[in-house]
């Protein structure tokens, strides 16, 4: 009896999926283990919280967070990005006179402030990290380069951190609205580190209520070329 649709494996069914014009996008294939509720977490109903718990963020976990955050990739295994936890109240506090008016709040009542610094002298630690090739004598010559290269990492081991943190049941408060020249001298001036930004961590207690605010579509901030 004849039939309207053709049956699976057909040639129509063979032909479209070898016309590109006739054939439907393929849609998206998730890696083996992540499912959306995983994307959810990282990137989709992530926010920054109104409000933090009083819950404190074990020593342990922070351990674990940086052990995920080296893992990923740098130009080179550069790895610049140089970590200060500011767990303690006191500690906060001390980071006050550096903060903008409207970072304060949520500083001092956030469980962990991580100063995302980077250091100057990552090549020193080249031979041991990048063995394949004499990377070192490559920044130790050319200080532009050297500096430009750390804070390109470092900043990409930041962005690593926001998102090892969600995944760790944390939120994160990226900021950029403070004095970098007051926070090197209060906390980095002993290791020679420079300042990038500040993330504030915990565990959210409550999440806002607006609509997250709008970004930019595809076609506005992509090309394909």
């Amino acid at each position: 009896m004849a039939s309207d649709t053709a049956p699976t494996g057909s040639v129509t069914d063979r032909a479209a999926s070898l016309d590109p014009i006739a054939s439907e996008p393929p849609s998206p294939r998730m890696p083996a283990g992540i499912s959306d509720d995983v994307l959810d977490i990282v990137f989709r109903q992530a926010r920054t919280p109104s409000r933090w718990s009083d819950a404190p963020v074990p020593q342990a976990v922070l351990h674990t967070l940086y052990d995920l955050v080296k893992l990923g990739p740098t130009s080179g295994n550069c790895s610049p990005a140089r970590l200060v936890f500011l767990e303690s109240r006191d500690s906060r506090e001390r980071l006050r006179p550096a903060l903008s008016s409207g970072n304060v709040e949520a500083t001092l009542a956030a469980p962990v402030t991580v100063i995302v610094a980077q250091d100057p002298l990552f090549y020193e630690q080249l031979p041991r990290l990048y063995p394949q090739a004499e990377a070192r004598s490559w920044f130790a010559a050319d200080l532009g380069l050297a500096d430009e290269t750390a804070f390109r990492n470092a900043t990409l081991q930041g962005g690593y951190l926001i998102l090892a943190a969600r995944l760790l049941g944390l939120a994160a408060w990226p900021m950029s609205g403070f004095d970098a020249a007051k926070v090197d001298e209060m906390f980095l001036s002993g290791q020679g580190w420079r300042s990038n930004f500040l993330i504030n961590l915990g565990y959210a207690d409550e999440l806002p209520d607006t609509p997250r605010a709008p970004r930019l579509t595809f076609d506005e901030a992509c090309l394909l070329l």
